[in-house]
């Protein structure tokens, strides 16, 4: 590592749990994260939501694609993705989801997830179940026992879904992040000053967080 090269480089990624893109997008930051492993990068998930307007238990994901896209559209759109994601080994099986979820729930325990430093494994696991097993990510339950599966307290967490706890400061999260200027994700802030927009390959990834390792920090 340059001597003029910062040893830490933080990373908040603004994404949603159902965008595909995202997806595409943290195994790509994974794959960069291997090329600058001389870099300490600490790595943050930040909330995004696609459709806040999803009723909380989701509605029909057959219904809502064919509303929002038109269904003449759908089939191009999948094999699209599903092309994009086996270049980055992501196997989607968008077949198998039945329910698009409001992803405040899952956004809310992805920030619990943060004091027990699971946050990225978490947001792994939630978009492997969700695109990949097609699951519906929006259920509790599901979403307690995941949170216990990654070192947290699954019925303290289960209980505190059933509470508006952090449900305001998830929405105050993103409406900030919308003020910053995002409009689409994923979006990567490298240490609150660079963005980057989209499911960029690897190696822009790497560049990107290398130019932030070499700025001096602002006094």
């Amino acid at each position: 590592m340059s001597e003029d090269m910062r040893a830490k480089v933080t990373i908040d990624v603004v994404s949603d749990v159902v965008c595909p893109w995202c997806f595409v997008g943290k195994r790509k930051l994974d794959a960069a994260l291997s090329l600058v492993s001389e870099l300490e990068v600490e790595v943050n998930w930040r909330p995004f939501q696609l459709d806040p307007t999803i009723p909380q238990g989701g509605i029909s994901r057959r219904d809502y694609m064919a509303k929002k896209f038109g269904p003449e559209k759908i089939a191009a759109i999948h094999e699209r993705l599903e092309g994009v994601g086996a270049e980055a080994g992501v196997a989607f099986a968008f077949d198998k989801i039945e329910r698009s979820p409001n992803t405040l729930d899952a956004h809310r325990v992805i920030r619990w997830a943060q004091a027990h430093g699971a946050q990225s494994a978490l947001v792994d696991r939630l978009f492997t179940l969700y695109f990949m097993e097609g699951a519906d990510i929006g259920d509790r339950d599901l979403l307690a026992r995941l949170a216990g599966e990654h070192g947290m307290d699954a019925a303290t967490i289960r209980a505190a879904l059933d509470t508006n706890q952090d449900a305001v400061a998830v929405q105050q999260e993103i409406a900030s992040a919308v003020r910053m200027g995002v409009s689409g994700v994923p979006f990567f802030i490298l240490d609150g000053r660079f963005g980057v927009s989209g499911a960029q390959p690897p190696e822009i990834l790497a560049d990107a967080i290398r130019k932030a390792a070499a700025e001096p920090m602002q006094a």
